[in-house]
């Protein structure tokens, strides 16, 4: 990957990309990684005059990580896609597809985890911690 990478953690991502939104970057796409049963890293790629800067989230099947969909309108494609594939949710998207973007309801697994679609979903709720940082209670 050429450019700078940076590791973020969930309580400062929305931060992160509202800098970089805010110093002219646009967001060219995120990737998945499985890296875990549990874990998925998320790199987030943004580009400013041909120099490429990469934002690297450590996430959790078991928390949801904060959409920059708000920040980054196309962003809630990606995102809808790494929750098909990955099963990892977001909160805070501007159009969630719940898991349908690419999979029908019927799907029993996804494609590049470990989880059996046949249990009841988690439902997404905002994490304490992203939502004090995100200027909440």
């Amino acid at each position: 990957m050429n450019g700078n990478t940076t590791t973020v953690e969930v309580r400062n991502l929305l931060g992160e990309a509202t800098r970089l939104k805010i110093d002219g970057y646009r967001l060219v796409t995120l990737s998945g990684v499985n890296t875990g049963p549990d874990q998925v890293e998320i790199l987030y790629h943004f580009d400013k005059d041909l120099t490429l800067v990469h934002l690297r989230l450590a996430a959790s099947r078991e928390a949801p990580v904060p959409s920059i969909s708000p920040i980054y309108p196309a962003a809630f494609l990606a995102e809808n896609e790494i929750q098909d594939l990955f099963h990892i949710r977001f909160h805070g998207l501007v159009i969630d597809y719940q898991g349908t973007l690419f999979l029908p309801r019927e799907m029993e697994s996804t494609p590049f985890c470990r989880y059996d679609r046949s249990e009841t979903p988690r439902p997404v709720s905002p994490d304490p911690q992203s939502a004090k940082s995100a200027g909440g209670a």
